[in-house]
Order: C-alpha cells, then structure tokens, then sequence
C-alpha cells in the first residue's frame, strides 16, 4: 500500500466523530458494506450462555462454511478415483495449488509467477534463506528485529551457524529507542547504512506479532538493496491483514502462513513470494525437489534438475491436497470483499477500538503505533494490575483474544467477520473488570 493511500485511510478514521454507545456500533455495523462477510464464517459455540467474541484471528482464523464441502469433495473424489483424482478430479489434485496462486498474488501485491502456496512458513522461510543468505567473510551479517517472533530468530541463528559464523557476531537486532517501544522507520534504515557492505540479508516481520507495528517496506527495501543486501519479510501477520505491494515495493523474498488472517486451518500451507527478476535465474542456489521440476518433463523422471522459471521452482513435494481445498474456500471470500475494502474497514473497526480504549486512560495502555498506517488490526495492550485477571475475566465472558508474555494482551477485530458492536462490547467488558 503506497502511503497516499495509506493517509487517505488513516483520515477516514479520524474524520468519523465517533460515539461511545451500543447504538452507534449498531449504526456502524448497518452501514458496513462488509457485513455480510460475517455469515460466511463459523463461530465457536456459546460458553456460559454467551456468544463468542472471536478478536483472535492475529492466532487463527475462523473456519469458513464452505472449507467443509470443499474438503469432502475431495474425500468424495478420493473415494471414487483413486489415483485418478490426480487427473480427473473436480478440482484435479495435479495442479490444485495453481488454483490458489492468482487470489493469493492479489492479495500480496504479486505477479501471478511471483507466488506458490506450498509448505509451512519456517520451512519456507529456510528455503529462502538457502537462496538468499549467501554469506562471504566480509558480508555475512542478517539484520533482524529484536524480539521477532521466536522461529524466525531460532532460523536465522542456525542459518548463520550452518555457514560457520557466530549469531552473535552475525545477527544484528534492531531495538526501539531508550523509552519507547516501537521502532523508527529511519533507525531501521540508518543501522543498514552504518553496518553496510557487511549486512547479506536485512529480514523483517511486515507486522511485528507483539507489539503490532507494520514496517515501511519499500523504504526498507531500498536501503537494503543500496548496501547490497537482500531484503526478505515475514508477512505471517500481514497477509490478509494489510494491503501489501510485494512487487512494487522491491523485496526479494516473503513468506507467509495461512493459518492467521487468511483462516487455514491450524498448521494448513503457507505462502511464498519470490521477487520476478529472482525466478528466471535457474542458476540460483536453492535446495531443490520433484515438484519444482520442469512440468512438462516431471513424469519423464530424469536425472538432472530443470527448474520451473517461477517461484514453483522452489517447490520440493507435492501439496496436501485437503488444506489447500480449506485456503481455496477463504480466498474466495477474499476475492469477493477485496483487501481495498477490507483495509477501509478495518481501520475504522480499529480505530473504533482505539477510541473506546481511550475512554479507559487509567486502566489500558496501546502499545501498537497511533497511526493506522504504521498497523493492521490488532492493538497490543498493557492494563494496570495483573492482565491474567483480566484474561481469566474475559475467557469467562466468552471473549477470545491471547496474552503474550510479559504483559501484552492482543486484540484483533478482523474485517472479514468481526463487527463494530463486538469491539464496543469488549471495550465494555474492560470498562467493568477495571470498576
């Protein structure tokens, strides 16, 4: 998303004189385009005799109704084809994550060639590292986020000790400024030039799963590229949650799960973006499988490796066919609402949260950035006291949202299906428990 855009968004949110009253979330929510989105999706069932409030799809999204029919069809065409269903299945399994790879494209901000579904997030994110973590003795240093999520620092650390280097000598972590608690655009951007031609691999969550902080890519991705480096992302809780311009912006790899915004099911495909002036280089180092071969001579069995000339090169095995038929049933839905739409929403849905929170200045504290466009949905919240408490509070009341520790309660009210009137009843909820 280009920052024109972005702006013209964060507006939006400011403009509306919001009101802190039932009555005006239900306006809201009968005013919403989007509304109808929410019927698509299943809620998990009443607790205590309330309804869930679902604000954890950051962790896992709901299951979509159709993910059930669409998995049984290929149960059905198991059952009755055998191995024929590679073939002659409804959804033939042969090129089924092709199925997958235009909706997904869309909502990265891809060429179609740029992306495969495939695998499961770390597995990806060490595949590309395979390729774009090509230390020297001078260049060998990953600049990454300190405090990213705790695999992408356990993959970075083996990556750098597999290539007989140090973490700690290798591995740069960025840290936010003395009293602060999110980082500077400009002092991400001034560590790569100070480290400069040392840095091989500059790597960033695009939303940091803590605090909720959305990085500027296109800056980072120039700055990186400036000092020779290549410029990887974590989107694990950006796709489906932001507008994203993985092309545009220049970055040369990213992966993704599937399980988070874009409601797989729990350890279901991820995804992976491979920059186009990347794909068409066969020469690229890269561990290497059956299913990134040449297609038209995959069944010749030969000896010798023929990448395909887009990001499937990179695949290794044939895709599980049931959790690709789950994320097919979500990106349609995706399809349908578009992330231009979802992204307007869900900066007022936040924002709406954001001002029902304020109302709370002795109890809650944000942590995620004020600017909507420095994050997706989720606001990362400190309360005064023990936030177990309260964790217990709203688990009794049906509420689902996580706790990290130390201290850091995530809430996300995410477009697809939650509702203005589900953030104003959990703001009411904090409103009790804090008396």
């Amino acid at each position: 998303m280009d920052r024109n855009s972005r702006s013209a968004l964060n507006a939006t949110a400011k403009d509306l004189a919001f009101e802190n009253s039932i009555d005006f979330a239900r306006g809201l929510d009968e005013r919403d385009p989007l509304a109808s989105f929410r019927d698509n999706f299943l809620f998990p069932k009443e607790k205590n005799g309330k309804p869930c409030l679902y604000l954890c799809g950051n962790s896992l999204g709901l299951q979509p109704k159709r993910a059930r029919e669409y998995v049984l069809a290929e149960l059905d065409d198991w059952a009755d084809l055998g191995v024929e269903g590679h073939w002659m299945a409804r959804h033939p399994w042969l090129p089924y994550h092709e199925f997958l790879t235009e909706p997904m494209a869309r909502i990265v901000g891809a060429k179609p060639a740029e992306v495969v579904v495939m695998n499961t997030l770390t597995v990806n994110l060490h595949l590309m590292m395979v390729t774009f973590y090509r230390p020297a003795q001078k260049r060998h240093k990953i600049i990454i986020e300190g405090g990213a999520f705790p695999s992408d620092q356990y993959a970075v650390d083996s990556q750098v000790q597999l290539h007989n280097f140090a973490a700690r000598e290798s591995v740069i972590e960025l840290k936010p400024r003395d009293g602060e608690k999110t980082l500077r655009t400009e002092d991400i951007v001034a560590t790569i030039e100070r480290e400069g031609n040392s840095v091989a691999l500059v790597l960033l969550g695009d939303v940091n799963y803590l605090t909720g902080q959305a990085f500027d890519l296109a800056k980072i991705a120039e700055a990186a590229h400036a000092v020779g480096a290549n410029f990887g992302v974590n989107l694990a809780h950006g796709a489906g949650n932001l507008p994203l311009a993985l092309h545009d912006c220049g970055v040369d790899f990213a992966v993704w799960c599937g399980y988070k915004y874009l409601n797989g099911m729990a350890g279901t495909l991820a995804g992976c973006f491979i920059h186009e002036k990347h794909v068409t280089n066969t020469e690229l180092p890269r561990l290497c499988g059956w299913w990134g071969h040449n297609k038209e001579k995959r069944f010749e069995m030969g000896r010798n490796f023929d990448p395909i000339p887009t990001a499937e090169g990179w695949q290794l095995s044939n895709p599980p066919i049931l959790p690709l038929a789950v994320l097919r049933a979500s990106l349609e839905l995706f399809d349908a609402a578009t992330m231009p739409a979802l992204r307007e929403k869900s900066v007022l849905l936040t924002g709406y949260l954001e001002f029902l929170l304020d109302q709370l200045p002795d109890y809650v504290s944000i942590t995620t950035p004020r600017n909507a466009s420095e994050r997706g949905c989720q606001l990362s919240l400190t309360v005064k006291g023990d936030p177990k408490s309260l964790v217990k509070t709203l688990a009794d009341r049906n509420v689902i949202c996580d706790f990290r520790e130390p201290n850091i309660i995530r809430v996300a009210p995410t477009p697809l299906y939650n509702r203005f009137v589900d953030v104003f009843e959990f703001a009411q909820i904090l409103s009790e428990h804090a008396g």
